[in-house]
C-alpha cells in the first residue's frame, strides 16, 4: 500500500465526506427500492432493500467514530456486523413467511429495479475500494458494499428465473441466498474486529 493511500484512510475529512456520500445514496435507495418491493411482492427486492437501510446505519456509525479512538472504531465495526446479522435473519423470517402464504412477483420489476440498485451499489463500492485495507471501521463498509453487489446481481437473476418459469420460488431462493451473504459479511467483519481487538 503506498503512502498516499495510508493517508486516505486516516484522513478524516476525507473519510467523512464519503461517507456522507454512501450513506445519501444508500438512503434514498433503501425507500425507493423498499416501496417497490412491496409493490412487487418480491422478497428478494425487500431484502436487498433492508440491507441498503443495514448499510445506510453502518456508513452513519463510521461516520460517528471518524476522529475518535481505535476502540470506538473498533466498537463501531462490531455494531455494524451486529445490525447486519439481525437484518439477516430478518430476511429468512420474510422468505418463510412468503413461503407459507404464497407472492406473486412482478419479475419486470424486479429487474428493473434491481439494475438501479446495482449502479448505485457499484459507485458506493468504487468510493470506497482505496478503503478496504484501511482502519475496522472503513473495511466494514467496503465488506457491505461488496454483499450488496452481489445481492443485486441475485435479485436480477431471480427476476428473469419467475419470469421464465412463472413461479415465485426463485424470489425465495435469492431470499435466502442473499440472507447468507449478509450473514457471512457479519461473520467477516465481526472476527476481524475480535482479531484487531488483541492489538488495540
Amino acid at each position: 500500500m503506498s503512502n498516499c493511500e495510508c493517508h486516505d484512510d486516516i484522513d478524516p475529512k476525507n473519510q467523512r465526506n464519503l461517507l456522507i456520500i454512501v450513506l445519501v445514496i444508500n438512503g434514498v435507495m433503501f425507500l425507493f427500492e423498499f416501496a417497490f418491493g412491496l409493490y412487487a411482492e418480491s422478497t428478494g427486492l425487500l431484502a436487498d432493500s433492508l440491507d441498503m437501510l443495514a448499510d445506510a446505519m453502518v456508513y452513519a456509525s463510521a461516520l460517528y467514530v471518524i476522529g475518535k479512538t481505535a476502540i470506538a472504531k473498533a466498537n463501531s465495526a462490531m455494531l455494524s456486523g451486529a445490525l447486519q446479522m439481525l437484518l439477516g435473519f430478518g430476511i429468512i423470517f420474510e422468505v418463510i413467511r412468503r413461503f407459507l402464504y404464497g407472492s406473486e412477483p412482478i419479475s419486470t420489476l424486479m429487474i428493473v429495479i434491481s439494475l438501479f440498485a446495482l449502479v448505485a451499489n457499484i459507485a458506493c463500492l468504487v468510493l470506497l475500494n482505496k478503503h478496504k485495507q484501511g482502519e475496522i471501521h472503513m473495511r466494514a463498509t467496503w465488506i457491505f458494499s461488496k454483499n450488496d453487489v452481489i445481492a443485486n446481481l441475485g435479485v436480477i437473476t431471480a427476476g428473469i428465473l419467475v419470469a421464465y418459469f412463472e413461479s415465485a420460488l426463485p424470489d425465495l431462493i435469492i431470499g435466502t441466498i442473499i440472507s447468507s451473504v449478509v450473514l457471512y459479511g457479519s461473520y467477516q467483519i465481526i472476527s476481524e474486529v475480535m482479531s484487531s481487538r488483541s492489538s488495540i
